[in-house]
Formats: structure tokens, sequence, C-alpha cells
């Protein structure tokens, strides 16, 4: 039975007080005091549906040492970028995966349910995953080799790798339209 203010042993404790959500995030936004933008209402939106994800400043330069004019996938320093954004509170490996194709998308797709299942037959991708090392490798491994798989499919198709993702999830959209997805 639910508890409400009205029922006789109803009373605020001291840990009442202690709002512990997002902290770094609540803390920011109660201390804003300009007018919202854009940014602020993002911010809002991520803290309410508490997908707000905080990047240490590492991390973040490490990812900044990715040249947008790069065309070669260099594996070594893509683990250790990926390793620490699936580290990240909130992040999995398709968030992961998008950051980095928007950092370089002729090298980085996005890893997702629709253009998982429309390359990969009768296999599903279900990514929703606590981090543990043997965890965080098998992610690593499993988007490396498919950005490989990616890369074929591309020169079977005869379609641009930098916009593969897009493609791939609007003809998974199209033709599986009636095909239930995992926490969709």
């Amino acid at each position: 039975m639910i508890k409400t203010i009205f029922d006789p042993e109803f009373e605020i404790t001291s840990d009442d007080y202690e709002f512990n959500y997002q902290e770094a995030l609540t803390e920011k936004l109660d201390a804003t005091t300009e007018n919202f933008n854009q940014e602020i209402l993002n911010e809002i939106v991520l803290w309410k549906v508490n997908r707000y994800a905080e990047f240490d400043e590492e991390l973040i330069n490490k990812i900044n040492t990715i040249d947008i004019n790069d065309t070669e996938l260099n594996i070594e320093k893509t683990k250790e970028i990926l390793k620490g954004l699936l580290k990240t509170n909130g992040v999995q490996l398709a968030m992961a995966s998008t950051i980095l194709r928007y950092k370089n998308p002729n090298i980085y797709q996005i890893i997702d349910q629709r253009v998982y299942r429309i390359i990969y037959e009768n296999q599903t991708l279900d990514l929703n995953t606590y981090p543990s090392e043997k965890n965080l490798n098998f992610q690593i491994d499993l988007y490396l080799k498919y950005l490989s798989d990616l890369k074929n499919v591309c020169l079977d198709l005869k379609i641009p790798f930098d916009k593969s993702d897009r493609i791939l999830f609007m003809a998974d959209k199209r033709l599986n339209k009636t095909e239930k997805l995992k926490n969709y």
C-alpha cells in the first residue's frame, strides 16, 4: 500500500533533505540565473530523463585528437577513447558511437539496433549492460568488427560509408516497420 502524508506514521527525516540526483548538473541548473537558451533547455531535459553524461577533460582532449580529415581507423586510439566513453556514467555503446561519428563520420558510424539487424541476419543488438572490464572489451571489439563489416556492406551496396548509418537506418525503418525493437 502506498504511504502518503496522511498516514499517521508519516514524517520527514534528515535523509529526505539529501537530494543526490545528477548532482553536478542539479547544482549547475540550480545556479542558473541567465535567460534560458537551447543549451540550458537541453540540459534540463537531459536532467529529467537522467541521460546527462559529464565527461572529464582528459577524455574530451582524447576525443579531440581525432582529426576530421583522417580516413584510417586508429584501432588503439579508438579502443582507448571508447573505453573512456563507456566508463562515463550514462554512456553506452550507441551513444559512444554517436559521439565518435560526429567527430569523424569517415571513420566512425553509429551502431544501433536498426542498422545492426539489417546487416546481421537473425541477430539482435542488446547493449543495455553494466560496464565491467570484460563487458567493455566485448563492446569495443563488437564495435570495431561492426565498423569493418559496415565498410564491406558499403562496398557491396555502393553506398557512402560516411552516410551509411543513416541510409541503412532508413532502409530498416522502411523494410522492418512492423518488427519491434528492444526498449523502443
